[in-house]
């Protein structure tokens, strides 16, 4: 393995840490339902799936039963 021939200072060690920060995450606002949400993701909002200001699937509820 390789390992350093001299020790770097502390100053050289946060400059190099000083770019591995948290960022917040970038969030949008839809027009149509007014939640906020990541950017390039679909979001569930009263059982219908968003993206890109529309529907794109609906959540059937559990409580109805069904008959066919």
């Amino acid at each position: 393995m390789a390992h350093p021939k001299r020790r770097q200072s502390k100053s050289r060690k946060n400059k190099r840490r000083s770019h591995l920060k948290i960022k917040k995450p970038l969030l949008a606002k839809c027009a149509l339902t007014n939640q906020k949400h990541l950017y390039h993701h679909a979001y569930w909002y009263e059982n219908k799936l968003y993206y890109r200001g529309k529907i794109v699937l609906y959540r059937r509820s559990k409580n109805k039963k069904e008959f066919s």
